[in-house]
């Protein structure tokens, strides 16, 4: 990300610096609570967090072989995985882009879909919110959660997925991976999102995020 960020108060304008995260767990508890940040510009309901640290099967009925980052779902009940990587970790690239496809494929092909509403309502608990309520307010007037649930199913059944990778920095080499594999992938999706903090002396961190490779 090119630029710089300033704050001005009073009067007074100070500068923000880029500073790497201390830890994936930090970037990660970020999604978790603000999901818009990796939201589409075009999705005005943002994100529905179903879980962190979801665990994919590789085979039905299976046990726990991986764990995804984030499992979120779009307002058109589209499956969104999201993994997160810090640039100073060298498996950045390649192995990264492989875990994802494992993700996928068997989250695919083993995620009973009744998991998901499952998975949120016990999200939700843990948070102190109410699953229905908090279903409510983002679906708004446009949908019943019934059948919401059942578009999250169709999706998941048909492949139609979005995979984000997010990192503070996108190396030039994994975003023309990403762009290959969006070249060839169909319904698919694959996309990467930069996140950086921005911290002045002494202050809690501010941090802006912006897409850097999407599909057509």
């Amino acid at each position: 990300m090119s630029g710089s960020i300033f704050i001005i108060r009073e009067g007074n304008i100070v500068r923000l610096e880029a500073r790497p995260y201390e830890s994936e767990d930090v970037l990660q508890e970020m999604l978790a609570s603000f999901p818009e940040l990796i939201g589409d510009a075009g999705q005005s309901n943002g994100l529905l967090l179903i879980k962190r640290e979801k665990t994919v099967p590789d085979e039905d009925g299976g046990s726990a072989r991986w764990s995804l980052d984030h499992l979120f779902v779009d307002e058109n009940g589209i499956p969104i995985l999201v993994e997160v990587k810090r640039a100073s970790d060298t498996r950045a690239r390649r192995e990264v882009v492989a875990q994802m496809l494992d993700y996928a494929a068997n989250g695919v092909a083993y995620w009973p879909a009744a998991e998901f509403i499952e998975e949120f309502e016990m999200s939700c608990r843990a948070d102190g919110i109410e699953p229905d309520e908090r279903l409510s307010q983002f679906l708004g007037d446009e949908l019943e959660g019934e059948e919401f649930w059942q578009r999250v199913e169709a999706n998941l059944k048909a492949g139609r997925i979005r995979m984000v990778f997010v990192a503070d920095v996108i190396s030039k080499e994994l975003r023309r991976i990403i762009e290959f594999l969006n070249e060839q992938m169909r319904p698919a999706e694959v996309l990467a999102e930069a996140s950086r903090v921005f911290r002045r002396p002494f202050c809690l961190g501010h941090a802006t995020i912006s897409r850097v490779s999407r599909s057509a």
